[in-house]
């Protein structure tokens, strides 16, 4: 089994004169490298990085933790133009016009992401990995994956991101407007900017807000909000069946399976509530892969979808509540007029905003290249009644 929005297909190389195949597997949704050479122990990182960079990837035969040290050379590599060695980097001049700016950071991130992930391991059918001291990664690639059913190919940038999103969801993550964890599950996005949170912890409810939708739930945390705020019946939706297991499975941690319903929709279930939250993803731009549709909704789709059925969806006196960063605007990549313009031809009017000052690392790091737009960010949770 494949999870959501993997690719499968065949990767082919030579070994020992011999051609060989196996299975691909890409949960970012990268197409098979056309060309494959066998690597070990004694591949060095300037080869190693040379062949990456010009799309070979090479398939591991040596010691996994040689492996782990190959793949940070090779982020060194990758790393040093933006920075040299043994100096302090310096505040980031960021490009005119911003867009520019936030167009070429992600090509350079996608870039090298491409790159790192031409380092390539070996699995077994039970997720085992065939090499001197590899470690046990079972649960992360059954809690990704699913079940295995045959032998594959995939990047040890992967795996080290499924590893990753297993210690999350074991360990979870502290929510103080929850005073508890959420664990997130692979995929699904992660609490761990809790400004938005402290927001939908501190607005005034609306009168009768006994009910209420929670669209596009992740987690399920929003929904665990409302839900300890004193909101009796809450019905929190999802498209994506990662996250819908997420959500039930935090929600049965939390005990709040009595209070809220968990149910696959794209945007709002049927019915009307007093109090209908959204958090949709932040930035209009194209995701680079399914992983990334958290943080980019192409288009503006998924918030412009929910400002268009707020209206009908909500009950008189009702309010919808939509959490949104203003970094798009920074960025140049939506202005505040045409959110207002949606939000007024939706049938929608602006009764109260709230705002936070974001305090997360990123904003901090004056060798960001987009470090004004981040240093300049607001998170709003707008108020919002039909007009």
């Amino acid at each position: 089994m494949m999870c959501p929005g993997a690719t499968a297909s065949l990767i082919h190389w030579t070994e020992a004169g011999q051609p060989c195949s196996a299975l691909w597997h890409s949960a970012s949704g990268m197409a098979p490298p056309k060309r494959v050479v066998v690597a070990d122990d004694t591949t060095n990182a300037d080869t190693a990085y040379r062949l990456a960079c010009e799309g070979t990837a090479l398939l591991w035969r040596g010691d996994f933790q040689n492996a782990r040290q190959l793949l940070q050379a090779l982020a060194r590599r990758a790393d040093h133009k933006n920075a040299k060695p043994g100096k302090r980097a310096k505040p980031a001049k960021v490009a005119s016009p911003m867009p520019e700016a936030f167009h070429l950071y992600r090509q350079a991130q996608s870039q090298r992401a491409r790159t790192l992930a031409m380092l390539l391991l070996p699995f077994n059918a039970d997720y085992t990995i065939p090499l001197r001291r590899a470690p046990d990664v079972q649960l992360a690639c059954n809690e990704a994956y699913g079940r295995g059913s045959e032998p594959f190919v995939a990047s040890l940038r992967e795996l080290l991101g499924l590893i990753g999103a297993h210690e999350w969801r074991r360990t979870g993550i502290e929510v103080e407007a929850l005073g508890q964890k959420i664990h997130p599950h692979y995929g699904v996005f992660a609490p761990i900017r809790s400004e938005y949170l402290g927001l939908v912890a501190a607005a005034p409810l609306p009168p009768g807000a006994t009910r209420a939708f929670d669209i596009g739930t992740g987690t399920g945390v929003l929904a665990a909000v409302l839900a300890r705020r004193g909101v009796a019946r809450i019905v929190a939706t999802d498209q994506d069946p990662r996250a819908i297991s997420c959500a039930r499975e935090n929600l049965q941690r939390l005990a709040l399976t009595d209070k809220i319903d968990v149910v696959q929709a794209d945007l709002f279930p049927a019915g009307r509530a007093p109090l209908i939250v959204c958090n949709p993803p932040w930035l209009p731009a194209r995701p680079n892969s399914p992983i990334e549709y958290a943080v980019y909704d192409p288009e503006s789709r998924m918030l412009r979808g929910f400002l268009s059925g707020l209206a009908t969806h909500l009950e008189p006196d009702g309010e919808g509540w939509l959490i949104l960063s203003d970094l798009a605007e920074h960025l140049g990549l939506r202005p505040r007029s045409e959110l207002l313009a949606w939000i007024a031809a939706s049938g929608l009017a602006v009764v109260a905003r709230m705002d936070v000052k974001p305090n997360h690392p990123r904003a901090l790091d004056e060798s960001d290249p987009l470090h004004l737009a981040r240093a300049a960010e607001i998170t709003s949770l707008w108020r919002l009644v039909p007009s």
